[in-house]
Order: structure tokens, then sequence, then C-alpha cells
């Protein structure tokens, strides 16, 4: 369970709020037929993943990716910036 909550929080979109709902999804599917997440879910990475698709609005994921490949170029263009520096 801990795995597919520190996959989740690493999908797009992702909030405190998606991770709680989707792990009380897990639980109380768990508690009902009594199997353990692994059996009913699959992979954990692979069911974060369908459960970010799943409970996350489209545009607020798309939203996040583009926010973090303008970080990721901006992180890149200092490095290289240090680089030539010698910082």
């Amino acid at each position: 369970m801990a795995r597919f909550q520190v996959r989740l929080a690493m999908q797009p979109g992702v909030d405190r709020e998606v991770v709680l709902r989707a792990v009380k999804d897990v639980t109380a599917h768990c508690a009902d037929t009594g199997e353990h997440p692994q059996t009913a879910f699959g992979d954990p990475d692979a069911h974060a993943v369908q459960a970010a698709a799943r409970l996350v609005p489209a545009d607020r994921a798309a939203r996040e990716r583009r926010h973090n490949a303008v970080v990721d170029k901006l992180r890149s263009v200092v490095k290289r910036a240090e680089d030539v520096t010698g910082l």
C-alpha cells in the first residue's frame, strides 16, 4: 500500500485528496472482499497510474505536466550556467 501511495502521489495533478480517496477505495474493496490489494488491483505502480487517470481531471493533469516541463527546462538552464561559470 505504501508503494501505491508514493507512486500515486508522483502522478501529475495528484494531491492529498486524490491519494486519500484512492487509498479509501482500495481499503474498502479489500475489507469487503477479503482480497489482498495486489491480488485485487495488480501491480501498485500500474494501479497508481490508473487511479490517477480516473481521479484527476484531465485538464489538471495536463496543466501540471506542462508546469513540470517548464521547471525541468529551467533547472537544465541553471545547471548549464553553473557548469559554465564553475559555480
